[in-house]
């Protein structure tokens, strides 16, 4: 995109949504503001805007979801936002929020990583209702010469203020931890990235999470030296989880926005077991549905939270922003018909991911083609701990196989196997267990 039709952009007027202020701060995301002005600038004018992404990994996880959203918020509020890929920067990494330095990526998996990154920002914000730029640090960081760089932004910088920054000073207090120079130096890269970015696409305000504060304020204050103009920086305060943990991070690992590393199931399970404390937070943090939705769910959950109405929708919501509809719809019909006899109709990719944390005993062809005898399974995989206690369960009809009663004894052939693989196991409502047949 070309600076006149950037210029263009900017001359259009004042956004359709002269609420996106408002609607920050009543959905908790307003931390520190550089500007007290900014929430009447951006209900009177169009502002082009950013965030940055460095890519640590081939895809984002679920930590970096209210960045994308604020993202979007901005968008449909009639504002142009630009979603950096952190192409330059992303050779250093951040210190911000880290006890110790990043491991250094080499040239081909940082490449890979750049990739995946910004094709999933590509497609986010594609889906948005406005304008927008992804752009890439890259082609400005790795071109600029070494002295005039010094020159130029690094006598601007003094070391006394950058050491008093949170970032920096917890490296420097702790004992075992340190910080390297090569780290010391991001405050500069992500300033330049300001100056870069509002000389290219006229932009003037910064967002991020309140741990980017520092940084954030020295790219303000860089483009103010520099350039003569006014740039203004917002941070959103970070997610923390109820039993303070890191947000995004489960038993089973992190929750990432790719399909290919979490599956949409696994997607839609993490947000459908959100916390009765976090779920009001959650749905006006992750979603974008109105404050009268919000607060009607909020007000059913208070009144009911066995129903868990509040957690399916906003399960329901965010999967279908990240993954799409059919995605979303198919995860929720997986967590409804596991152990009935539906489950039949799941396909496998979907079975496979809804038993993936449910504990697993494996059986062989043999055992299936002889017949095993299903008293003896439900002993093997401690549903039932004897003959008799077995027995029991059958004439009640608390032992289902695939969903389906089973009132007497009998034995598990091939053909119980879903998918020619998984037989299901469950007795009464909580206790269950997964054979998974294998040659």
């Amino acid at each position: 995109m070309s600076p006149d039709e950037s210029l263009s952009l900017l001359e259009a007027g004042p956004p359709e949504d002269p609420g996106l202020f408002d609607d920050l701060s009543w959905r908790g995301l307003v931390h520190q503001c550089t500007e007290p002005t900014l929430p009447t600038l951006l209900s009177e004018q169009r502002f082009t805007l950013y965030i940055g992404f460095d890519p640590t990994a081939e895809s984002l996880h679920v930590g970096s979801l209210q960045q994308l959203c604020l993202l979007r918020r901005a968008q449909e509020a009639g504002h142009r936002p630009i979603a950096l890929v952190g192409g330059g920067t992303g050779m250093i990494g951040d210190p911000s929020g880290k006890s110790e330095e990043r491991e250094l990526l080499d040239p081909a998996t940082l490449e890979r990583n750049r990739v995946g990154v910004a094709s999933l920002l590509e497609r986010f914000m594609s889906e948005g209702g406005g304008s927008y730029i992804v752009a890439d640090n890259a082609q400005w960081l790795s071109t600029v010469p070494l002295i005039e760089f010094l020159r130029d932004v690094g006598k601007l910088f003094s070391v006394n203020e950058m050491i008093r920054k949170d970032s920096v000073r917890s490296r420097l207090e702790g004992r075992d931890q340190g910080l390297s120079f090569t780290e010391f130096t991001y405050q500069l890269l992500q300033a330049w990235d300001f100056v870069q970015l509002h000389e290219r696409f006229g932009c003037r305000l910064q967002l991020g999470g309140s741990d980017q504060w520092g940084n954030i304020t020295e790219g303000v204050e860089l483009v103010r030296r520099l350039r003569g103009a006014p740039a203004y920086g917002l941070t959103s305060p970070l997610v923390v989880k109820a039993d303070g943990t890191k947000f995004g991070k489960t038993e089973s690992g992190t929750v990432w926005m790719s399909p290919e590393r979490t599956s949409p199931y696994e997607f839609f399970q993490f947000w459908i077991r959100v916390t009765d404390r976090d779920v009001g937070d959650y749905l006006r943090r992750f979603t974008f549905l109105s404050h009268k939705d919000i607060e009607a769910l909020e007000a059913n959950h208070a009144e009911h939270p066995e129903r868990r109405d509040a957690q399916r929708t906003l399960a329901r919501e965010v999967t279908t922003m990240v993954h799409g509809a059919a995605e979303a719809a198919s995860a929720e019909r997986a967590a409804e018909v596991l152990f009935t006899e539906a489950v039949a109709s799941l396909d496998e990719p979907t079975l496979r991911s809804a038993l993936a944390d449910a504990p697993t005993w494996v059986i062989s062809d043999a055992q299936l083609e002889g017949g095993a005898d299903l008293e003896e399974v439900l002993i093997r995989t401690g549903l039932a701990t004897s003959r008799t206690n077995a027995r029991t369960h059958l004439v009640n009809g608390a032992v289902r196989v695939n969903g389906r009663v089973e009132s007497e004894n009998r034995p598990l052939r091939p053909s119980d196997a879903l998918h020619g693989r998984f037989v299901l196991l469950r007795r009464g409502k909580k206790s269950y267990a997964v054979l998974d047949r294998r040659p």
